[in-house]
């Protein structure tokens, strides 16, 4: 008799937990012309085996967001690889929740849900992304600032949220920092 209770109780809290997983908040008033501008990448999470596979040799980055005529948003990447550096344009549409947009990936064909989760806009940015292609299906978590270097406090938030979102410990990586490709504009 107790063990059909203990499965229950047990089925009820995985569901709540998957129900709160599934409800990533977005950034209250988001105000997108404040989001724009130059930014580094500070942290990064993922459950992706892309992920897995390069974050050894992943390094901070600078990402710019500008708006596009018809108020989505070009995202540049510009990063170090080897001795060069490589820039990755994106486009992130508008969704019909300010702070959320949903973008496709050229090179792949995923289809990414991006949400400015947290930001207080000229310090930091906490960023959740979730990719689906196909049956596969990955979460990314990027902390960005306006300068290189962040509080200890920022990085602790970025760490705890990747850790509420499922991601492990060892998903989780503070970017090495470097000068190379740390140009202002892209």
């Amino acid at each position: 008799m107790q063990q059909p209770r203990l499965v229950g109780f047990l089925a009820l809290i995985l569901g709540c937990l998957l129900q709160t997983q599934a409800e990533v908040p977005v950034q209250p008033d988001f105000q997108q012309n404040q989001f724009l501008g130059t930014w580094y990448s500070i942290g990064l999470a993922s459950s992706s085996r892309w992920f897995k596979e390069k974050k050894s040799v992943m390094k901070m980055c600078t990402t710019v967001v500008m708006p596009t005529e018809d108020g989505n948003l070009n995202v540049t990447s510009t990063y170090p690889k080897l001795d060069r550096c490589e820039t990755k344009k994106s486009l992130f549409v508008l969704t019909d929740q300010p702070g959320r947009f949903s973008y496709t990936s050229p090179w792949s064909g995923s289809k990414h849900e991006v949400r400015v989760v947290e930001t207080n806009y000229d310090e930091y940015a906490l960023l959740h992304a979730k990719k689906a292609k196909g049956a596969e299906t990955s979460t990314m978590v990027t902390l960005y600032g306006r300068r290189k270097e962040l509080s200890q406090e920022l990085v602790e938030k970025f760490t705890r949220f990747a850790l509420e979102q499922g991601l492990t410990q060892e998903s989780i990586l503070i970017l090495p920092r470097t000068n190379l490709c740390m140009e202002e504009s892209a």
